[in-house]
């Protein structure tokens, strides 16, 4: 457009010069033809206008000229203004390219009422179609691939955009559950809908969150552990300031709260600048090593090992009590002191080497087993060291190839378990050496010297050999049984008593198998079961006697003793003889005694059928005594009185007897009452006084006045008197005394009866008080003998006692104690 017009204005130029030059005032247009310029001139004025055309055709051209290149060079710098402009034009609508295809995104404009035009080449994935720039029929129609409720929030926020420039921004979801991200606002007289899909970031939003909620739950439950732990934990900020601490920190430094332990600090100044100090130390493994400070925690003086570490957010730090663990280390370190000391006092010499093979502990016995030096032991020499030192000093065992023994001795490093051996010494010591290895790598090494215990085995097994011989010999069967119930020992009697062979006795039988075997021969079971209960019992181990009668009939009298550590020994021997011995004797004595009770019952049954048909003599004896039948002559008065006396006595021996069968069968019952001494004993002195008279007996009572009484039955008490007093006048000469002797004491009464007859022999004396034991010694006594076995009953069963005193020639003496206790208890009467 500029080109032309300048055109126009040269030609207008020329046209104005050309009037000039002709002197005419004729204009000439640039259509003009030249020859009508010259129609009505000269030659003059032809040279003239000629010369005038040319010079201004000169003129012309030079301006023409002049104003094309001013012309072209402002052509120029326009196009290159106009070059850079489209360039830059170019570039902005790449990047804007590039910003609209860099999300999934559709972005629609309206321009005034018109439609809207959807701009961009991404692309949207709408309810399972790709709708792209060259389909907006479908992206418009919010109400197919919205959700209906977001199409008509959408619908109304595009209407105020469009008619009021209103922007917005909402969040639509797509009837296949994606979510989309609306944006609307006025743009350059435009309406601009930007649609974007946010499913894949509400995805992410949604895993971020729950992440979050996650980290969120995880710090707290790392705050209820770190609270948990019961070391104290603290965190410091930058400045070193306490941040956070746990409760076991709070508990530390007695703060009532977590914000109050925040201004306590747990370590004093010092502890924190030697863990300032030591900020930069780190173990082999690069970890932090912990710092052991003493701190006063809840009160109380305790050891810590402190560790504090520096993070992002400042240092974190951990103080663990070890306390109890110095204390325990302590007792330890006490304890392996006392250990090594208790060691170098062991006779046994122990050596210690570590994994390398260097000795590191040995004690008092080893140095003087080997007759070391102390300097050479205390440079912990190697193990093989030692054994070449020793080698050299001819202390070892000799051996043919040394460097194959001394590499076998130190294989025990790699073993697993400990190794013995034997080492005899060129001394003559025998040395069992046990390698054991360590649990941390090394070896441990115990020398006992075992001569004398070797020199010790050999006389014991010489000794037992010499007592294996010696038992063999003997006749009496012995069997040793050991702690686990099998035979050990068997000489060749037992082997031949009970038929056992040596291929048997060789296997070392169980005891259960030995009793079935001898149970053939001795088929009582009860003794055998009490054999093997002596021989396998474990609460308690006694010894047992038993008797074993064998089929052939022999009898045996089985002992089985305890053993030290669980032995037994059975030994038998054979009382045959003494026990056919025993049984004839036994034989004999039951007959005795089938004869002493095949006494007693025919005297008690006669007893009792003689008392009826006497009681009927004496009854009618004293009807014609008394002369109610008729007047009796002075013979017959005599043989009544005869009769008479002959029944009392024989009634006295019958009841007697009677007594004693009570009182053997246990029936017989004291009437027991308060009994006056004197009037009892003078009840029967009366009953004697016709024979006192008869044999001119002087009859002395020695009785207190004040002798007062006692309890008893005075029946039995008066009976005893008569017994004693019938006794000692029937040994008595005419003309002799007897006394009776009554004393009392505050637990006894005494009643004492002496004679001075010729006395009672010693032998006869043991045997008076015996039933039926009758000894007359030269008198007229006569008796059955029953007088002192029922005074010695009745007395006893006071609960008293009998004593007798005799000697021929000086007379005898029998005391009755009687107790005076009101709870006297029954006695069993003596037989």
């Amino acid at each position: 457009m500029r080109v032309d017009r300048t055109a126009r204005a040269v030609v207008c130029a020329g046209a104005v010069v050309v009037a000039t030059a002709g002197g005419t005032a004729q204009a000439a247009g640039p259509g003009t033809d030249p020859s009508a310029w010259t129609s009505g001139l000269g030659p003059h004025t032809h040279n003239a206008a000629g010369l005038a055309i040319l010079i201004g055709l000169t003129v012309f051209s030079t301006i023409l000229a002049l104003l094309h290149m001013r012309e072209r060079a402002r052509w120029s710098a326009r196009e290159a203004e106009l070059t850079h402009e489209l360039t830059h034009l170019r570039g902005a609508n790449d990047r804007a390219e590039m910003l609209l295809n860099s999300e999934r995104q559709v972005i629609v404009t309206w321009t005034g009422r018109g439609p809207g035009l959807v701009e961009g080449d991404t692309g949207l994935a709408l309810d399972g179609r790709r709708v792209a720039a060259d389909d907006p029929a479908y992206l418009l129609q919010f109400g197919t691939w919205l959700q209906p409720s977001d199409a008509r929030d959408l619908a109304a926020a595009i209407e105020g955009l469009r008619a009021r420039g209103t922007g917005f921004r909402l969040s639509l979801r797509t009837q296949d559950g994606r979510f989309v991200e609306a944006q609307g606002q006025a743009l350059a007289g435009r309406a601009l809908l930007r649609l974007r899909e946010t499913t894949e970031e509400r995805r992410e939003l949604i895993d971020l969150r729950l992440t979050l909620e996650e980290a969120r739950r995880g710090l707290s439950a790392l705050g209820g552990l770190l609270d948990a732990i019961p070391q104290p934990l603290w965190r410091r900020n930058r400045d070193g300031a306490l941040a956070w601490v746990n409760t076991a920190y709070v508990a530390a430094v007695e703060a009532d709260s977590r914000e109050a332990a925040l201004g306590l600090e747990l370590l004093d100044r010092q502890a924190r600048d030697l863990i300032a100090r030591d900020d930069g130390a780190r173990t082999p493994t690069g970890a932090r090593p912990a710092l052991r400070l003493s701190a006063v925690v809840a009160g109380g003086l305790r050891i810590l090992d402190v560790t504090e570490s520096a993070v992002e957010a400042g240092r974190v730090g951990i103080a663990v009590d070890v306390s109890e663990l110095e204390s325990v280390r302590a007792d330890l370190q006490r304890q392996m002191d006392a250990n090594v000391r208790t060691l170098d006092q062991l006779p046994t010499a122990v050596a210690m080497f570590d994994a390398r093979q260097r000795l590191i502990f040995h004690n008092a016995a080893y140095r003087q087993l080997w007759d070391l030096d102390q300097a050479f032991l205390e440079a912990r020499p190697l193990d093989g060291e030692i054994l070449d030192r020793l080698r050299a000093s001819r202390k070892l065992p000799e051996q043919a190839d040394f460097k194959s023994w001394k590499a076998d001795v130190l294989a025990a490093y790699r073993a697993v378990e400990a190794s013995e051996a034997w080492w005899y010494l060129p001394d003559g010591r025998s040395l069992r050496v046990v390698a054991d290895p360590n649990p941390q790598g090394g070896l441990t090494y115990l020398f006992d010297d075992v001569s004398e215990n070797m020199k010790l085995e050999s006389r014991y097994n010489a000794l037992m050999r010499v007592q294996a011989e010696t038992l063999d010999t003997l006749k009496e069967p012995v069997a040793v049984f050991g702690a686990d119930g099998r035979l050990t020992f068997a000489n060749r009697a037992f082997a031949t008593l009970w038929r056992l062979d040596a291929a048997t006795l060789s296997e070392r039988p169980r005891v259960d198998a030995v009793i079935e075997a001898c149970r053939a021969l001795s088929p009582d079971e009860e003794p055998w079961l009490d054999i093997r209960g002596a021989i396998t019992g474990l609460e308690s181990r006694s010894g047992l006697t038993c008797r074993l009668e064998v089929v052939d009939g022999t009898v045996l009298d089985c002992a089985a003793q305890p053993l030290p550590e669980g032995a037994t020994l059975l030994t038998l021997i054979d009382v045959t003889a003494s026990v056919n011995v025993e049984r004839a004797l036994t034989d004999k004595n039951d007959a005795l005694e089938r004869t002493s009770q095949l006494r007693d019952t025919f005297v008690n049954h006669v007893s009792y059928e003689l008392r009826s048909p006497l009681t009927n003599i004496i009854g009618f004896t004293q009807l014609l005594g008394d002369e109610t039948v008729g007047a009796l002559n002075e013979r017959q008065r005599e043989y009544s009185g005869h009769i008479m006396r002959s029944s009392g006595a024989l009634l006295v021996m019958i009841n007697d007897i009677l007594d004693l069968a009570s009182i053997d069968a246990g029936s017989l019952e004291l009437s027991r009452e308060v009994v006056d001494v004197r009037a009892t004993v003078e009840a029967a002195v009366r009953g004697l006084e016709d024979r006192l008279a008869e044999a001119a007996i002087v009859l002395d009572l020695d009785v207190p006045e004040d002798i007062g009484s006692f309890v008893a039955d005075g029946k039995r008490v008066r009976q005893i008197l008569f017994n004693l007093l019938s006794n000692a006048v029937g040994f008595s000469a005419p003309g002799q005394p007897v006394r009776v002797e009554v004393r009392r004491s505050a637990t006894e009464l005494t009643l004492a009866v002496v004679d001075h007859g010729p006395g009672i022999p010693e032998e006869v004396a043991a045997r008076v008080f015996d039933r039926f034991e009758s000894n007359t010694l030269g008198t007229r006594h006569r008796g059955v003998g029953l007088g002192l076995s029922i005074v010695r009953s009745f007395v006893e069963l006071h609960g008293g006692r009998v004593a007798l005193e005799s000697a021929p020639g000086v007379g005898t003496r029998v005391t009755c104690t009687f107790p005076i206790a009101t709870g006297t208890t029954r006695r069993a009467a003596a037989e």
